[in-house]
């Protein structure tokens, strides 16, 4: 039976008022110096608080903040959970014991747009008349109490070795779970340095079987891989809707789809035929027909909403986390070949010099006359014969009057290789090589920057919303980078020039078949600025064009959903149009961040196979490309394989070398060896981690630089001793110092 309250002491009533009504954390110190309690009644409150968590009046929060059960306290911590289309911010308590429904709270940013889906806030919680108002305090680290690692048994004791390349310690750990050494497992932090320690949440199986890799990105990154039972039953009723006869009928042209030979999903297919009209004398149609996803995808839909908190599909080699339900993204939306589906046509007129002379939109019905692979395209018209060699054919011909106009306006040419990882049915590791860049990947690429250009102008045409795709030109002091990095090559570069795409061409049309071109190459591309999605149109420098938004990837890609749907709006094609809501602004901020998450995520799981390949030959004598040098090592990567990796400058021997910062180099003092950027050279592998994905190089044996023979720093009878620009490293009892005499870092 609870316990009366003694005299002087509040009354639950009263407590339970003070804790709603308190602007800070009310704690049991905050309770007693509110009502003035002596120190025995500090006592008696303390059981008075204990008889209100029992009976489920407050939450039991001992050494915190106490709330009214099935309410949110005044601070507390919050998860970002959506974004709707006006740019409001909604988020849900990150704790939650109560019986009663999770709540839904509005989030008032201090600054716009800076927020995203998954981030955790420390906030101050009113309630108004419409509901729960957040006001954010600070920002939390998304994952800095959850971490992602194997257990690694010790004894009788267990420790927790992250998955992240980049964290080198251990946390013991104080809650296993049932998990066992050697499982891969998610884990909370909890502690203060150094005594952290990690309770398992989550166990996630072997990590080194090949399909944990992708797992461990989607595990780490926060992707969401589940779907809302609502938005999949909603996906499967509108599956089932009719498309309707208001379609534009393109059932008998011989359309097309040229994809990967493991494609999952068909977003674009295409067709063209010589241009009949005399206005366009030796000139072309072409249709560019997209899947019509936002006929089944409406505005504000469970559907909308799952897709939305995702961005974009995220492809690893062994899955992909779609956008949108597999109902859709791998069945009704996909263009298949001998299957009616619904499609937004982008109907092209296209001059014999390969300009875009008119464009129309129209909702269309197609029916591909096949579903190709790229390499099987390319073999077609390579032998002029074949199965649909006369729908290549003239696809063909106007790609040549596409790529013309492409070669005139000179777009940022950098060939990088992509890796493939090649699984086999139970998902081991087949081959890790570069993809093979063919003719019909760029006749694809070329039809799609042409439909992306035809809707941006379309819309803005109607002036109706665009969500841009945005790539700035390069920023000045990234520019001075590229410059100094030139000048190492003896490789001119005028700072005064007007910067096009062109000129970083001319740039590498001057390094030619040179060794160090992939070097420069990335280069080059680590000075461009990072593109993104913006109603604001600033260009796209990479492909000089004044105006571009994605539209061909709708399945995909939710910025192609809001054209299509922008796009439909605009020429009234139809429902599933914009709602008039949407805040471009601020969605275009979020689907960056969430692309840029995906890009994170698939380059991990890249790098997890390529290791998992390598481990196999750890010890042997590989041939590696310098990509990066540092005061404290240099990267290498694998010749034809990828994946980058340490060579500690500890490893390098005793004497010690010196760190040039403009230059990329490190050059020993002794043996005058020099290791700088685009240096291929011989290195034993010595460690490929498949868990973490990182890579590990020794120099072979016998290659070691001699020891020092003196301890003096460049100039005679100068004593060398360690200092603030470097460190002393030991390996095997011999010492190595690096000194920094580059630029300030």
């Amino acid at each position: 039976m609870p316990r009366k309250p003694k005299p002087g002491l509040p009354t639950r009533e009263q407590i339970l008022d003070f804790i709603t009504q308190s602007a800070q954390p009310a704690g049991k110190r905050e309770i007693a110096r509110a009502f003035a309690l002596s120190a025995q009644e500090k006592i008696g409150l303390k059981a008075l608080l204990k008889d209100m968590a029992d009976e489920g009046l407050i939450d039991s929060a001992p050494g915190r903040a106490f709330h009214k059960m099935g309410g949110v306290p005044k601070v507390t911590v919050l998860r970002v959970t959506t974004i709707d289309d006006s740019g409001a911010v909604w988020a849900t308590p990150e704790r939650w014991d109560s019986e009663a429904p999770l709540p839904r709270i509005r989030v008032r940013e201090q600054k716009r747009g800076a927020l995203g889906v998954g981030e955790r806030i420390l906030a101050r919680t009113e309630e108004t008349g419409s509901g729960i108002t957040a006001h954010p305090m600070k920002v939390l680290k998304p994952t800095s109490e959850q971490v992602i690692g194997v257990l690694r048994g010790a004894g009788d004791r267990l420790f927790l070795q992250s998955t992240d390349k980049k964290e080198r310690r251990e946390y013991a750990v104080s809650d296993a779970g049932g998990a066992e050494a050697g499982e891969l497992v998610s884990a909370e932090l909890a502690g203060r340095p150094p005594r952290i320690t990690a309770r398992v949440v989550q166990r996630l199986g072997d990590p080194f079987a090949p399909r944990s890799f992708s797992l461990i990105a989607i595990a780490k990154h926060g992707i969401p891989d589940t779907f809302a039972q609502e938005a999949l039953d909603e996906a499967e009723r509108v599956a089932r809707q009719q498309l309707g006869n208001d379609r534009e009928d393109l059932t008998h042209l011989p359309i097309v789809a040229i994809d990967p030979a493991d494609a999952r999903d068909h977003d674009d297919a295409v067709w063209a035929t010589p241009d009949d009209d005399p206005a366009n004398e030796g000139g072309w149609r072409a249709i560019v027909a997209i899947a019509d996803v936002s006929f089944y995808v409406r505005p504000g839909s469970a559907i909308d909403r799952e897709a939305r908190a995702r961005g974009n599909s995220v492809y690893f080699p062994d899955r992909v986390v779609p956008m949108l339900p597999e109902i859709l993204s791998a069945d009704v939306c996909s263009l298949k070949e001998g299957e009616d589906r619904a499609a937004l046509a982008c109907h092209l007129q296209v001059t014999k010099a390969g300009a875009l002379k008119s464009w129309r939109f129209t909702r269309a019905t197609v029916r591909l006359a096949a579903n190709i692979a790229y390499e099987d395209a390319q073999a077609t018209i390579d032998a002029g014969e074949g199965a649909q060699i006369d729908a290549l054919r003239p696809l063909w011909d106007c790609w040549r009057a596409l790529a013309a106009a492409r070669d005139q306006r000179e777009p940022l040419d950098l060939d990088l290789p992509e890796r493939r990882v090649v699984l086999d049915a139970n998902g081991r590791i087949m081959s890790v090589a570069a993809r093979e860049r063919l003719d019909a990947h760029r006749l694809i690429e070329d039809y799609m920057i042409a439909a992306n250009v035809a809707a941006a102008k379309a819309l803005e045409a109607k002036k109706a919303p665009v969500m841009y795709r945005v790539h700035e030109p390069p920023a000045r002091e990234k520019l001075v980078a590229l410059k100094d990095y030139l000048d190492t090559f003896g490789v001119p570069f005028a700072m005064g020039q007007v910067i096009k795409p062109a000129t970083f061409n001319r740039i590498l049309e001057r390094i030619g078949d040179a060794d160090y071109r992939p070097q420069v190459m990335e280069q080059v591309l680590r000075t461009q600025t990072q593109a993104y999605y913006a109603p604001l149109n600033h260009g796209h420098f990479g492909l000089s064009l004044g105006s571009y938004g994605h539209f061909t990837s709708p399945i995909r890609r939710y910025a192609d959903l809001l054209v299509h749907r922008a796009l439909v709006s605009a020429y009234a094609l139809g429902p599933g149009g914009l709602n008039g809501d949407e805040n471009f602004e601020h969605l275009g901020e979020q689907i960056s961040k969430l692309e840029r998450r995906a890009m994170e995520a698939e380059r991990d799981t890249i790098d997890r196979y390529v290791a998992a390949f390598l481990a196999e030959r750890e010890g042997e004598v590989v041939e590696v490309r310098i990509t990066g040098v540092t005061n404290f090592g240099f990267f290498a990567t694998v010749d034809g394989i990828g994946g980058d990796g340490l060579m500690p400058v500890r490893d390098l021997g005793g004497e010690y070398f010196r760190f040039d910062e403009g230059a990329r180099t490190l050059t020993g003092e002794q043996s005058g060896e020099v290791y700088s950027l685009g240096q291929r050279l011989d290195l034993r592998l010595a460690e490929a981690n498949p868990v973490s994905g990182a890579l590990r190089f020794e120099l072979p044996e016998g290659r070691f630089a001699p020891p020092s023979a003196s301890r003096h720093r460049g100039g005679a009878g100068k004593e060398r001793a360690p200092n603030k620009a470097g460190r002393v490293l030991k390996r095997r009892g011999r010492p190595a110092n690096i000194r920094h005499d580059g630029k300030k870092r």
